[in-house]
This record gives C-alpha cells, structure tokens and sequence, in this order.
C-alpha cells in the first residue's frame, strides 16, 4: 500500500491514523434541507500526523466549495474592534502607509473596509462571485481570483503586505498556495496569518474542533515550520481571541547579502600580500591544511609564493593541496627546511601551534596568524 505524503513538505504521514471518527458532517457548510436528508451520510475522518515537519492533517478530499469558505465574524462586534486595532497596528509598526496591502480571501469585505481606511492602497481577492460583487458595491477594490499554484500571477500585484485569516487551514495545497502568495510579494514584503489554534484544540481536548472543512490543524510550532519551509520568516506567533486563533506575523525572506565577505576578503590579501613583500623572495609556509587553510589559499592564489604547508596530521602528510597542488609536509620537515616566513592558519589551533613553533623552532622566524579579523604577526 502506497504511504500517504504530507500536504505541506511532501513527507510521509504516520501510517496509523492519529484518530478515526466516524459518522462526521460532510460538510460545515451549505446545510441540507427536507428533500436532501435522504443522500445526506456521515463520513469517516481520518486525523494523521506527518513524520516530518508534524503537522496534523486530515486525509479526506476536500470539501467542493473551499474556494468560496463563508465566515461570519462580522457578526460580532468585539471582533470587528479587535481588527480595527489590529490592524493599525501592523501597519503603524511596518511603515505600511501608502503601501500596497491584499487581504487574500477577503469574503464580504468586512475586514477590508477596516484596512481601507487606514492609510494603506486596500486590495482584496474572492472567489466567491456573489461576495466579489458585493465588494465592488461597497467600492472596495477586489477581484474574483484564486492562488491556483505558485506561478499565478495576481491582477493588481505585487504587494508590500497581506493578511489571510482562517483561511489556511481549508486548502488542499497549502505549499502551493503560500508559494504562490510568496511570487506575488515585493522583497520586503509582511503579512499576517491567522489559522485556528491547535495547541488550544489538544490542550482543552476539543474533539468537536475536528470537521471536514479544516484539512490542517496548526500548532505555533508547526505553522512556523509551515511558513519557513515556503520562504517566510516568523517574526511574531502568539495566541490571540480567547486562544482560539493562532497569529503570526511573517515577513518575506530574501537574499543575503555577502558583499561583505568580499571586503573583508580583501583586507585578508592585502595583510598576507604584505607580510610576505616584507620578506623579500624569502621562503613562506604556511602552517595548517584544513579547510579553512585550503580555501584561502586558493581564493587568495598563493601557490606560487609558498613553499610547503606544516600539517601535524598523517592522512594529509606527503600529498598535496587540492586545486593548488602545495606540498603538505609533517612539522619535522622544517628542521632540514627552514623558511624565514610562517603562516598559521589552524582555526581554533592557531594559539596551540604558535606554541609549538616558539618552543620548538627558530626564534627568528617571522610568525603571523590568520585571524577573523585579519593577519596578526606575533613575532
């Protein structure tokens, strides 16, 4: 029997179901009416876990309509104040005034209204045709899409923040559908996403939390696990409205930038460029054939201003650097081969081999060692 794969990493699920609960509603939505019950079932839900990133799944189909999930948190007042204040929030904190932000599943446009009004070029997206046309109603600027895979491409993209809440958890393809929020996204891009509260679920043992609808069940550890697999840093994920929602604050991850490694590199060469100008065409080695070792040598191509490498380890002994091609020789190869000009670079070594040299070797020698910050002459 094939072994079911994770709808977030692609790992395998446990095979054994984490629980099996029988005669469940088949939707949550979109009620039967008198002349429906007879082909109305109960069905079996089967709750997995994956091996892998550990997020809890169900292994149903989806339900037909979790494009058009309805929500009715307008409703509440409390709710709608929260928002408000949410909302200002975020985009007081993220300089977000003038920016273009989406809500993505943006329903009736209740929450959008809230956002529109604080400053920020307000976008929404819907599938639902019947709520999208309501929006336009309310002038609110929306469109009738849906993140289909990671290279959709959104009408009024892209955007420097976005919000999506309790609207994750209903996807069949979640990977695919914050890939694909990601491609829609400027480089500095926030956003905040809310899904129900799975660490709240297991605490307070709520069996009835469990329903077709919701195919994922994210815990704070598990929705960071999520996010940072498809190309977003945690800034924040806290338990909000009684701990029923899980709230993160993501932010677009981006390049590093290592120009800064090219700097210091420089500096690097320059310090062992002079060190061995002061010694005029005299003989230099260089003490250590680690990695560290090898890489500066061949980024800084000395192979042709050194005479040997000192490496106290057997296996390197008698053989050559990789790339640069330098003799690596045991310490007791000095004493017939002396240089006027020596080099440590042992990493974490580098104290205990200058040790050695003053003990063991000529006092005359010139001795530096590569630091983190630079060559350090010692003597």
């Amino acid at each position: 029997m094939k072994r079911k794969k994770c709808g977030i990493c692609n790992g395998f699920l446990y095979e054994e179901p984490l629980l099996i609960l029988e005669n469940m509603p088949s939707r949550a939505q979109f009620f039967p009416t008198e002349n429906m019950l007879r082909k109305d079932k109960g069905i079996t839900l089967k709750i997995h876990q994956c091996a892998f990133c550990g997020v809890v799944q169900l292994t149903n189909k989806p339900v037909s309509y979790y494009k058009n999930v309805i929500r009715a948190t307008s409703i509440s007042k409390e709710m709608m104040l929260f928002r408000k204040k949410q909302f200002k929030e975020f985009v007081k904190k993220f300089s977000l005034e003038g920016k273009k932000i989406i809500e993505i599943g943006c329903g009736s446009g209740e929450f959008l209204s809230i956002m529109n009004g604080l400053g920020v070029k307000s976008y929404g997206v819907e599938y639902n045709k019947e709520l999208v046309e309501k929006c336009l109603g309310n002038n609110l600027t929306v469109t009738r899409e849906f993140i289909e895979n990671e290279n959709y491409k959104l009408i009024n993209g892209p955007f420097d923040g976005f919000y999506i809440l309790n609207f994750l958890e209903h996807l069949p393809f979640p990977k695919e559908f914050l890939y694909g929020i990601y491609n829609n996204l400027t480089e500095k891009s926030v956003g905040i996403v809310e899904v129900p509260n799975f660490n709240m679920i297991i605490q307070k043992k709520l069996l009835s939390e469990f329903i077709i609808d919701h195919l994922f069940y994210f815990t704070k550890e598990t929705l960071t696990t999520t996010f940072n697999f498809c190309g977003f840093e945690v800034i924040e994920c806290k338990e909000i409205w009684h701990n029923y929602i899980i709230s993160a604050i993501v932010k677009k991850r981006g390049k590093l930038n290592l120009l800064l490694f090219k700097k210091h590199w420089e500096k690097i060469k320059i310090d062992i460029e002079n060190f061995i100008e002061k010694l005029k065409n005299k003989k230099v080695c260089i003490w250590g054939a680690g990695h560290q070792a090898l890489t500066v040598i061949s980024l800084l191509n000395l192979s042709s201003k050194i005479a040997y490498i000192i490496d106290s380890a057997p296996f390197k002994q008698n053989k050559y650097t990789p790339a640069t091609h330098i003799s690596i020789v045991p310490p007791e190869f000095f004493y017939s081969n002396p240089v006027e000009g020596l080099i440590i670079m042992a990493g974490s070594y580098s104290d205990e081999v200058a040790k050695i040299i003053r003990k063991n070797f000529n006092k005359n020698i010139k001795v530096a060692i590569l630091r983190n910050f630079g060559l350090e002459e010692i003597y």
